[in-house]
């Protein structure tokens, strides 16, 4: 089975799409799905097999994403999509629209995973406009985008009634990206300590991920002012870069947190991530509009404990017994709760063994093996729908639909 995956973002551009693309392209070889990519060019971007890059322009605002040009990119995916089975979309833009009009111009069936919550985000970018009427819009294109959709791929269940309820009516499936186990429980604590100048004994919180408004940092550093009125040698490392990042470092230094807080940037995944998560004593996070949480499951699969508050695609990972705490989404409260448990060794240990037990069960390859499925299904599908409609079986074409989904009844208008 061939597969293309489209996608207005990807590597060397690091966020959770770019991620779940990655680690999903790699561990499906094993379930005889080849993947193929068509994604921005960043720049000299090396090639790489299976890798189409299309050009386009810095975002403005955030010149660390690209805008590709239309015609550029629905040339590109109708042109690697041709012999491929399926097309699977990753993002809501022009690849949206690419890989929705490669699908119905070949008859390929078509999907995509809803990564991002919109509704949540747009303000933070458009903030002269009124955030109920970004709201609205939001809800309203993502109905229109989702209902195009022969299938739509969740990554939780929260996400899945979100789109329920903005009137989403195509099949929905939750299947979040998985982690790379393996990969995550080899770093090194004390070399990474030492190169950054840590002391072995000090307490270590940390956040990973982008440093975007949406990912509500400010509200971590609220707690953090509270937590170093009981523990004032307690460090919190910020790893990641972003739009957020000149606003954050301008308010560290003037609310005099520069000794507390440590800004370290974009970390190889492949060793100094690793390491990092191992450096720390507990993973902080209070994003309010996580779809997932990859990050989450990333310093549980290192052994470390979570401290987060449980909102949107969290909530099925934070739960008791699963190397979590939640506390209520209060900046005194949380840094009580983050004192208290970096000077509780054995609750930390306790802890970190539930939390790697638990991200057993969000391996890559069973995630893989999921969605490898979900598209055999798909295809299997969307066969029996031709066969049935080319020997004029009207009523096992109508009882099929649903599975063809709404892109099939969009191409049939076309």
């Amino acid at each position: 089975m061939r597969v293309l995956m489209v996608s207005d973002v990807y590597f060397p551009r690091v966020n959770g799409v770019s991620t779940s693309i990655e680690t999903f392209r790699r561990t499906l070889a094993a379930y005889g799905v080849e993947v193929r990519l068509v994604v921005p060019a960043y720049g000299e971007d090396a090639p790489e097999n299976g890798v189409v890059r299309v050009r386009g322009v810095p975002v403005p605002g955030d010149r660390e994403d690209r805008l590709v040009g239309w015609r550029a990119m629905h040339a590109a995916v109708l042109h690697a999509a041709r012999d491929c089975d399926l097309i699977h979309v990753q993002t809501p833009f022009v690849a949206h629209y690419a890989g929705l009009a490669a699908a119905r111009k070949l008859d390929r069936p078509v999907l995509a995973t809803y990564h991002t919550l919109f509704e949540e985000y747009l303000q933070h970018y458009a903030p002269f406009l009124p955030a109920g009427w970004l709201r609205g819009q939001a809800r309203a294109w993502s109905r229109r985008q989702c209902n195009a959709l022969d299938v739509v791929v969740v990554p939780s269940t929260a996400m899945r009634e979100r789109l329920a309820g903005y009137g989403v009516e195509a099949p929905m499936h939750v299947l979040p990206t998985g982690i790379p186990l393996a990969a995550l429980g080899g770093g090194d604590r004390a070399r990474f300590r030492m190169e950054h100048e840590i002391a072995a004994d000090q307490p270590v919180a940390l956040f990973v991920g982008r440093v975007a408004h949406e990912k509500n940092i400010g509200f971590l550093l609220d707690a953090l002012r509270h937590a170093l009125c009981t523990r004032p040698d307690l460090l919190l490392l910020i790893a990641g870069e972003g739009p957020a990042l000149e606003d954050l470092r301008r308010r560290v230094r003037r609310e005099g947190l520069d000794a507390a807080v440590r800004f370290i940037g974009y970390l190889d995944r492949g060793e100094a991530l690793p390491s990092c998560y191992a450096a720390a004593d507990v993973f902080v996070f209070a994003s309010r509009t996580e779809t997932q949480g990859l990050v989450l499951l990333e310093a549980m699969a290192a052994g470390v404990p979570v401290l987060a508050l449980a909102e949107m695609g969290t909530i099925d990972i934070l739960q008791p017994g699963r190397g979590s705490v939640s506390p209520p989404a209060d900046p005194a409260l949380f840094g009580a709760e983050l004192a208290s448990l970096v000077a509780d060794e054995p609750r930390l240990r306790a802890l970190g063994a539930e939390a790697r037990k638990y991200a057993q069960h969000w391996s890559d390859t069973a995630m893989a093996q999921r969605m490898a499925q979900l598209y055999t299904g798909l295809l299997q599908r969307a066969s029996a729908v031709r066969r049935a409609e080319m020997q004029g079986d009207v009523a096992v074409a109508a009882a099929a639909e649903p599975a063809r989904g709404h892109a099939g009844a969009a191409r049939e208008s076309q």
